[in-house]
């Protein structure tokens, strides 16, 4: 059975139109209408570190994995609460350079600086029982920096997130920013220790066809993706086809 990772960025009420990328922030009204739609399909909202068995072939169900970029604080308002009410976990893939911070890598886009979680809030994110993943230390195009920097990007965001955080198990879990990866950021992002690492490229993951943890492709979800829109991209090859 074919397994849906999902893509979030922020929840929150979108921006007005012509707001940059305002297409990434799904209303807290629509998130909790997916989450409650995927319950009532009969999918369990999984964690990559609770998703990993039903990737790797060891465990098999009706299951969809929950994830979010940048580890903004709307995350912890808005989505924690609607993830618990389903008993929904996720990952919250987290700059570890900007804890606390803001999202500075999109100012010179003229984009909207949202406040990012801290400390507190990050250790509330795990304690009602989410997962933080690493998104590098700087939100860096992995594809476009020298070795030294890649070497600190991914292997220092584990770091630096493991010494700030009391996670079970640590930061096992990585995602590459733009959805940037070559051959070259994968060995690290291996070398680094992580089990799973997540693209921005389209489409379900087979656990028949043995995918490569370390870059494993995701189903966008958008401001204007629909509960009906969703449960075609989660239940059929649509996404799939869009992959290819």
């Amino acid at each position: 059975m074919a397994i849906p990772i999902l893509m979030y960025h922020q929840i929150a009420q979108p921006g007005p139109r012509g707001t940059p990328l305002r297409g990434l922030t799904v209303s807290p009204r629509m998130f909790a209408q997916h989450m409650q739609m995927l319950r009532l399909l009969g999918y369990r909202g999984l964690s990559m570190g609770a998703l990993d068995p039903y990737l790797n072939g060891e465990r098999s169900g009706r299951v969809v994995g929950i994830t979010f970029d940048d580890g903004y604080l709307n995350n912890l308002q808005n989505a924690l609460p609607i993830l618990q009410r389903q008993g929904f976990s996720s990952t919250c893939y987290v700059v570890s350079g900007e804890v606390g911070g803001t999202n500075r890598w999109d100012a010179e886009l003229g984009i909207a600086q949202v406040p990012l979680m801290d400390h507190s809030a990050l250790q509330a994110w795990i304690e009602g029982g989410q997962e933080v993943g690493s998104h590098t230390r700087s939100h860096a195009n992995l594809t476009q920096v020298d070795p030294q920097q890649l070497e600190a990007e991914i292997c220092g965001s584990r770091q630096e997130l493991e010494s700030l955080l009391t996670q079970e198990g640590g930061v096992q879990h990585f995602c590459y920013p733009y959805g940037s990866l070559d051959d070259a950021a994968v060995e690290m992002v291996a070398r680094a220790g992580y089990r799973t690492a997540t693209t921005t490229a389209r489409g379900r993951v087979d656990p028949g066809r043995q995918p490569n943890p370390l870059a494993l492709p995701r189903v966008r979800v958008n401001r204007t993706t629909t509960v009906l829109h969703l449960a075609l991209k989660c239940l059929t090859n649509y996404e799939d086809r869009s992959a290819a």
